[in-house]
């Protein structure tokens, strides 16, 4: 364990880290900013995460169709991500080469969207149908994701934003068509999972619904991103 003693870590960026029971005890923290997977956090000994939830609810009434176990609501949740992905594609055209460029070193727009090509086809193809097709070759997966190459991906894709989209189309078709369909019952069943080492290894166990979740949860956080950095850009 790594101990802090009066340190100056004024302007400090933590990124990709894992501050898991992390302690700050006499700490001077203003004008701090937050992002990433938050559980638990007790501040002057208060649990926030319940007010933040609320609020993020309040702000965004489509998370709780996006968490519900209705296939109704789950029908519904999915129509407004993909109408705001809509307005937020649009958006990002208005400005020509903006969905190439990067804010804060982020994913830009067409990576982010190239990045949930792949979490379709690992979180839902793989998962939720039990497909052992090669993953699409343009996805973007993360660094921790390995053997990415013999798993379909190819690293040196650089498509266009319509190539991406036309992908993407092809992708949201096949969930809507299986959400038309798919019961509750269905829902909890155990992920029909191949038992092969393809991504991702620890889903294994999860219900189908908690691999739908993680589908439909990083469509809403990454397209929050989207949009926060195409403010940020001037688009």
């Amino acid at each position: 364990m790594k101990r802090f003693v009066d340190e100056d870590m004024q302007g400090a960026q933590f990124r990709e880290c894992d501050l898991s029971q992390a302690t700050f005890v006499g700490v001077v923290m203003q004008d701090v900013e937050i992002n990433g997977l938050v559980t638990n956090l007790v501040v002057n000994e208060v649990e926030v995460m319940a007010y933040v939830g609320a609020e993020l609810d309040r702000r965004h009434p489509v998370r709780p169709l996006l968490r519900s176990d209705d296939p109704a609501d789950l029908r519904e949740g999915w129509r407004q991500l993909r109408s705001e992905w809509v307005m937020t594609i649009n958006r990002a055209r208005s400005v020509p080469g903006v969905e190439h460029r990067t804010a804060n070193d982020e994913w830009s727009a067409v990576q982010t969207l190239r990045h949930l090509v792949f979490v379709h086809d690992s979180w839902f193809r793989r998962c939720c149908l039990g497909s052992t097709d090669p993953f699409t070759s343009i996805g973007l997966a993360g660094d921790l994701v390995p053997d990415q190459v013999e798993q379909g991906i190819d690293p040196s894709a650089d498509p266009t934003l319509d190539d991406v989209l036309a992908v993407r189309d092809e992708q949201a078709a096949e969930l809507e068509k299986w959400l038309a369909s798919v019961t509750s019952e269905q829902l909890a069943e155990t992920a029909p999972i191949p038992d092969d080492p393809g991504w991702p290894p620890y889903a294994r166990g999860r219900t189908v619904l908690q691999c739908l979740g993680t589908v439909l949860n990083e469509e809403w956080e990454h397209h929050r991103f989207c949009v926060r950095d195409l403010t940020l850009l001037g688009a």
